[in-house]
């Protein structure tokens, strides 16, 4: 463990909780807060837009009410029943997969758009992006089978921000161009490993990354670090930030 502080500290590796980072856009800044896991709060044009909020209602409550909530797969780290049925969602509206619609319930949105891998949606002044997310190899028995769930790509004030969901290092991943802001998850044996992150990575060259959606590695600090080493021993330019989503 020791070795792993030392690392951590070389690395400039700093665990933050709920740090929010401001990225410059053609309409004003983007702020991106980390909360939990793979849940981040984006505010942008005076736009507040939450990503699979997980982890309790209170985990919100500085938050501004969402405009729009974008949810992912219908895994209850993604999915969270219990906080969106604490949260007043009466002026919030859902962008999902048809797999996270049809178990909503009880829980009512003011408006709700239904998109399907490599669907577009258009909502407001932002585009969103529908990007399969899915295990490899592709089983009948996988916990992420292709078509379900969905990673998203954001594009607004000139950026493009890609939030991966749960996946391994697909082929659609590593095609993605031009993103400014990416999300990417890191732990086996339900997404990818540090290696297939930093390899796919590497590959569709995002300007700034974050590793996110790490719990459940055999050690996360670790595994951050590794992921850091392994980007900026071969690419100088692009930004690894690590946040403490835990």
């Amino acid at each position: 463990m020791k070795k792993v502080l030392t690392i951590i500290a070389l690395l400039g590796i700093g665990f933050s909780y709920a740090q929010t980072d401001t990225y410059l856009t053609e309409k004003g800044d983007l702020k991106v807060t980390p909360v939990y896991h793979s849940s981040m709060v984006l505010e942008w044009n005076n736009l507040h837009i939450w990503v699979d909020p997980y982890g309790g209602a209170h985990k919100y409550e500085s938050f501004a009410t969402p405009e729009l909530i974008l949810i992912t797969d219908i895994h209850g780290d993604h999915l969270h029943m219990e906080t969106l049925e604490a949260l007043d969602l009466s002026k919030t509206e859902l962008i999902a997969p048809s797999a996270v619609v049809e178990k909503l319930g009880d829980v009512k949105f003011k408006k709700v758009y239904t998109l399907a891998n490599d669907e577009k949606q258009k909502w407001k002044s932002l585009k969103v992006e529908a990007i399969p997310m899915y295990n490899l190899p592709e089983t009948e028995d996988s916990r992420h089978p292709k078509g379900r769930g969905n990673g998203y790509v954001l594009s607004l004030g000139g950026k493009r921000v890609y939030i991966s969901g749960d996946t391994e290092d697909t082929k659609e991943m590593r095609a993605l161009k031009d993103i400014d802001i990416a999300f990417v998850c890191m732990n086996l044996p339900y997404t990818m490993s540090v290696d297939q992150a930093v390899s796919a990575v590497l590959e569709f060259k995002p300007k700034v990354v974050y590793p996110f959606h790490y719990r459940g590695a055999n050690d996360r600090y670790s595994s951050v670090a590794k992921f850091k080493i392994g980007i900026l021993k071969d690419s100088k330019m692009i930004s690894v930030v690590v946040r403490d989503w835990y």
